[in-house]
């Protein structure tokens, strides 16, 4: 076989990558998640409500609590883009605040889970044995609950807020990236250069920090993107239920729940939250599964 027809079986075979050895990994990954629309898609979506959040003071055109009764339920207007809610507050500024209160309580309950869960996880799975067993066994017992009921029932006993949410969504979420992180790392901690690092004497915290945890990243990453749009969606559910953000704090949950009595007469007051929420875990499930395909070695460019 000639040298051409070697290069186009390899072309062919989706074997590009390996004739580029010095491309890093990181920009092989950037490649890949820029030749994903749907994940720039849902990139866009996210950083699009990240900069209304931070910019929400600066955008909203009202204080988002001031109530004005004379103007409740007032359909979407030139003065009102997306029109008032049943104490005349306006929606465009609740929405543009809850924006930083939804994305707050997702991404604080992640980084909980993450940090407590990874830590367990490379624990469990770096030294096994009795230790292994019993973190698993725990994480089993958090798994046998459905998710929304484990953190319902959290918040039930810690009381309603959105810190006892945040701990709450931090707690049932440990289980994922412990277990993530676990069969990561007992993937990692038998390969030849753990090995020959314990023989030059290397110390097992030294390891764990230095090489195991690291190679452990791009799984963890990529639950985490996935794992915050699971978190704004409880968080909303909550808060729907009475358990979350309490009012007049410019939630979504709450927001849509207040606004279900008024489906008949104002349907905007519930739709426009819902649309909120639906659109930001939209975003972060596509940006989730751009970086989980990005990430994945086996992908071909």
């Amino acid at each position: 076989m000639s040298q051409i027809e070697l290069s186009t079986k390899d072309v062919q075979d989706g074997e590009l990558e390996s004739s580029y050895p010095a491309r890093s990994l990181f920009k092989l990954a950037a490649n890949r998640f820029k030749k994903n629309k749907r994940a720039i898609i849902g990139l866009w979506i996210v950083v699009f409500f990240i900069i209304l959040a931070i910019f929400a003071p600066l955008i909203a055109p009202y204080d988002p609590i001031e109530q004005n009764m004379a103007i409740m339920l007032e359909s979407p207007s030139l003065e009102h883009l997306l029109g008032t809610d049943e104490f005349g507050r306006d929606i465009l500024s609740r929405i543009l605040y809850g924006a930083q209160i939804s994305l707050a309580i997702g991404v604080v309950g992640v980084f909980i889970a993450v940090i407590i869960g990874v830590i367990l996880g490379t624990i469990s799975g770096y030294f096994g044995g009795f230790i292994d067993n019993l973190i698993m066994r725990i994480m089993d017992i958090f798994m046998a609950f459905p998710s929304f009921l484990l953190a319902l029932a959290i918040v039930s006993v810690l009381g309603p807020g959105m810190i006892n949410v945040m701990i709450a969504i931090g707690i049932f979420s440990i289980p994922n990236f412990s277990r993530i992180s676990r069969s990561a790392v007992i993937s990692i901690k038998n390969m030849e250069y753990i090995e020959a690092t314990k023989a030059m004497g290397g110390h097992d915290f030294r390891i764990i920090i230095k090489h195991v945890i690291p190679n452990c990243i791009s799984p963890i990453i990529v639950i985490a993107s996935m794992q915050i749009a699971t978190a704004i969606i409880t968080a909303a559910g909550l808060s729907f239920l009475g358990m979350g953000a309490q009012p007049p704090t410019p939630e979504w949950g709450a927001m849509l729940s207040s606004g279900r009595e008024y489906l008949r007469v104002a349907p905007h007051v519930s739709t426009i939250p819902g649309l909120a929420i639906m659109f930001l875990v939209l975003g972060f499930n596509m940006l989730g599964d751009g970086i989980r395909d990005a990430l994945d070695p086996k992908m071909k460019v």
